[in-house]
Order: C-alpha cells, then structure tokens, then sequence
C-alpha cells in the first residue's frame, strides 16, 4: 500500500477545554480523511488533535506523527505512534511543516504563527478553523503577501475540514 500523505495540526501547547476539543474534532477529520496526523508530538492542541485522530481505526488512516522539539522520545504525548525527536527545539517547526501536505491551524500563538508563515512560504495548503481562535482565525482569508495566489482557507467546522483535506489530498491517498 502506497504511503498515506501527513496532515500537519499545528496549535497552542496549552489548550483548555473547549480549544481541546476543537483539536480533537480536527484530529478526529484529519484521520478520518485516511491521511496521517503529523505534529509537534507535545501537550494542548498537539495532545488533543493526536487523541482524536487515534479515535479512528490504523486501518482507515496514516500514522500519527510528533516531531518533538527535544531529544527524549518519551517526551511525546501518549497518542503519538511515531516520535521523532529532533532537539531542534522550534527550529522543528520547519520540518514540520516541511512534511506535511497540508497544514491546518487550531488556535496558536506565537509558535503556531512561525509554523503558518513556514507553511506558507513553503507551498503547502493551509487552513484555520475558525471555531479554535487564536493566530489561525485572525488569518483567516488573508494572503500573507504576493507570492501565491491563494488564501489561507477559512474552516468553519470538521466536515468542511474533511472536505478541504478531499480536494488537497484528491489523488494521495490509497483507494478504498
């Protein structure tokens, strides 16, 4: 079977109840997408979107990715299936991003807004959901400057997301 394209989930390291659990509906459509989940492997919206995506069967979707900024592989949240520790500190938010086929934000701050301009300046399709706020919601629909074409889509809940991810990915992912 042919490799399963990573969706990155990109968001705050802290995230309350309701922001985790918009993390988790995302995590929940990205593996539902039969795409892997790919993230920075810790606690917050990385912890809540990996929870979610293993909600969905090893089967039906990629593996569930953290590129951990540290050298210790057990820093990775519990839901992680492959950690990958860089001690790269946030300079992994390129790589992270680098990997991915695409790049949804869930909330963020100020490291969520490095990993949306690398996302960006890179070429990969980026999207914020709404619901979560943060850096992701108040870019929203803007163009970050000339260089693409396209905006940074606005998703407003998970079946839209899983409908974006359909088009990105059309072609990517195995038959079913």
């Amino acid at each position: 079977m042919p490799a399963r394209p990573l969706v990155a989930v990109i968001g705050s390291g802290h995230a309350g109840r309701a922001l985790a659990r918009h993390a988790h509906d995302v995590g929940a459509a990205v593996a539902a997408s039969g795409a892997g989940l790919i993230c920075g492997g810790l606690g917050g919206v990385m912890a809540a979107a990996c929870e979610g995506a293993a909600t969905v069967p090893p089967d039906r979707r990629g593996p569930i990715v953290g590129v951990l900024p540290g050298e210790d592989a057990r820093d990775a949240n519990p839901h992680v299936e492959v950690a990958l520790p860089t001690g790269l500190g946030v300079a992994r938010n390129v790589l992270l991003v680098r990997a991915a086929a695409a790049v949804v934000a869930v909330g963020g701050e100020a490291g969520t807004l490095s990993e949306i301009a690398h996302a960006w300046q890179l070429g990969r399709p980026l999207a914020a959901y709404l619901p979560a706020g943060g850096w992701g919601a108040r870019l929203a629909g803007s163009r970050l400057d000339g260089r693409r074409a396209d905006a940074i889509a606005a998703i407003a809940d998970p079946q839209q997301l899983r409908a974006w991810l359909g088009e990105i990915l059309a072609g990517a992912l195995p038959r079913r």
